[in-house]
């Protein structure tokens, strides 16, 4: 399999989980790593910062440039990929991982909260993605990655969630727009999500707990499954909706056990699959 020695990846929401995850993958790699998070100080909750996450990813054999980022706010994200394309020479990737999450009803859902959604979720990968956009076009294996789910229009998925669905959904459509709009440019654009829950800071402070982390995979999964990705020829493999498990069954991956959080354990299938 190739590597991602010298490449620069710029990934929102880096300094824990998932992100983080792909980022250290990249960087064992060599990889340049852009972390563009909002986490500066340390929180009991969420551990990791912008600082923590970049110095393991340069332990990790690569190199990290911090950058606290609101992907809210258009001209944070302006301003650091141009510090990025500074640092780095350009920008060969971008992984839109940063989201919100909140799962009450139409009824609680309070209409700040909707639209924090749409703004971290659907919006901010529109955003990124237009920044990074003059830069990946001149790389020369661009791809984008946006961690969303396959789309399904089947109202259970929608039933008391319909606005985290619809941002979600809302970031599958950017990426394969971008694969639509860009593929003869050489574009790849993806959208990866996890066939299991994974134990992360978000399953355990906002949906099942413990438990549920216990029935889950760890995020190395993903980022395995995005290095197979991200160093896939561009003009190959671009427009799909892709599932961890499979991108490296397909990789040749056949034994997932190591992933398990608990080994032989239960796993629980993803919420949208």
């Amino acid at each position: 399999m190739a590597d991602l020695k010298g490449k620069t990846l710029f990934i929102t929401g880096a300094s824990r989980g998932i992100g983080k995850a792909i980022g250290l993958r990249a960087a064992r790699d060599g990889a340049n790593v852009v972390i563009a998070a909002k986490t500066i100080e340390p929180d009991p909750k969420l551990p990791g910062t912008i600082f923590t996450a970049a110095q393991e990813m340069e332990a990790a054999g690569g190199k990290a440039l911090p950058l606290q980022v609101d992907v809210r706010d258009e001209e944070q994200i302006k301003a650091a990929v141009q510090k990025a394309a500074d640092a780095f020479g350009g920008i060969d990737i971008l992984v839109n991982n940063a989201s919100a999450i909140n799962l009450r009803g139409t009824l609680e859902l309070p209409l700040a909260r909707f639209d924090l959604m749409f703004q971290v979720n659907a919006r901010a990968t529109f955003a990124c993605s237009k920044a990074c956009l003059p830069h990946l076009l001149k790389a020369s294996n661009p791809h984008v990655l946006t961690i969303s789910p396959p789309l399904n229009t089947d109202p259970k998925w929608f039933a008391g969630v319909a606005p985290y669905t619809m941002t979600k959904y809302g970031m599958t459509m950017v990426a394969l727009g971008l694969a639509g709009e860009f593929r003869k440019a050489g574009l790849a654009s993806n959208a990866l999500w996890p066939k299991t829950v994974i134990a992360t800071a978000a399953v355990m402070n906002l949906l099942g707990g413990e438990e549920m982390m216990r029935k889950g995979r760890k995020p190395e999964i993903m980022a395995d499954a995005a290095h197979a990705v991200l160093t896939a020829p561009s003009r190959g493999l671009t427009g799909r909706c892709l599932i961890d498990e499979e991108i490296l069954r397909e990789a040749g991956v056949t034994d997932f056990g190591p992933y398990a959080v608990t080994p032989g354990g239960e796993l629980m299938q993803d919420f949208f699959l």
